[in-house]
C-alpha cells in the first residue's frame, strides 16, 4: 500500500535545506549587469537555464531577491517542487511540457505582464534531450515581447547523479560557484514556424555553449 505523505511535510524541510546550504556558498558573478540594465529599463526578461545547473542557479537566485516565475508539473511531485519553490520567493506557473503545458505558459505569461517577474525556464526540461532547447520559452518571450539572457551555473566539484537523463549537479556545501550571464537575445517577431523555431532555438543554444567556463 502506498503511503501517501503530504507535499508540505516534504516542501518544508527541503526548503529549510536548501536555504542553509545557499549561506555556504561563494558565487563568482559574470554579467549581472546585463540583466540589471534591463530590470531598470522595466523591459520584460526571461533567464535561460539548463536543466542539470538548476540546483546552483535557483541558489544564486536566491540570494539576489528578484521577482521570479517558473513552472512545475501538475504532478504530486510538482506540487512538492512548487511549494518548495513559493517557501524560497520564487513564484510558479503550474504545467510542463508534457502535463498541462499551455497552462502553465499562460500563468507564466500573465505573471510576467501583470507583476512584471523575470521568468525562468530550463529549456532542455522536463526530460531532455539534455541542453537541446526546446520551443517553450521562445513562444513565451515572444508573446510578452521579453528579451532572453541565457545564464550559466559551473559549480566547483559537484555531485553529479549521472544515471539521470541530464547529469544533474548538486553544489556541496562550501563550494564556488560561477554564474556568468549572456548578452540579451530577441527572439524574433516572425511567426514561429518549425523552422523559425528550429533556428531561433539553435542561437540560444549556440550562446549557451559559449558562455564562460568551468573549474
Amino acid at each position: 500500500m502506498k503511503i501517501k505523505v503530504k507535499p508540505s511535510l516534504v516542501a518544508a524541510p527541503m526548503a529549510f535545506f536548501y536555504k542553509a546550504l545557499t549561506k555556504t556558498l561563494r558565487f563568482d558573478v559574470e554579467g549581472l549587469e546585463n540583466l540589471i540594465e534591463i530590470m531598470d529599463r522595466k523591459e520584460p526578461v526571461m533567464l535561460a537555464l539548463w536543466h542539470n545547473e538548476l540546483f546552483a542557479l535557483t541558489s544564486y537566485g536566491m540570494t539576489k531577491g528578484f521577482p521570479y516565475v517558473t513552472m512545475a508539473s501538475d504532478s504530486r511531485d510538482g506540487q512538492i517542487i512548487t511549494e518548495t519553490l513559493e517557501r524560497l520567493g520564487f513564484k510558479v506557473a503550474r504545467g510542463s511540457s508534457t502535463r498541462g503545458g499551455v497552462k502553465a505558459m499562460l500563468g507564466m505569461t500573465r505573471l510576467m505582464k501583470r507583476e512584471g517577474c523575470i521568468g525562468i525556464i530550463t529549456v532542455d526540461g522536463p526530460k531532455g534531450p539534455r541542453h537541446k532547447v526546446k520551443q517553450g520559452i521562445l513562444a513565451i518571450a515572444q508573446k510578452t515581447d521579453s528579451l532572453i539572457i541565457p545564464i550559466r551555473g559551473y559549480v566547483e566539484n559537484p555531485m553529479v547523479f549521472k544515471k539521470s537523463w541530464d547529469h544533474f549537479e548538486v553544489a556541496k556545501p562550501f563550494s564556488r560557484c560561477k554564474v556568468f550571464m549572456d548578452k540579451p537575445f530577441k527572439v524574433t517577431d516572425q511567426k514561429l514556424s518549425p523552422e523559425i523555431l528550429e533556428s531561433e532555438a539553435a542561437k540560444i543554444e549556440a550562446a549557451m555553449d559559449n558562455l564562460g567556463s568551468g573549474f
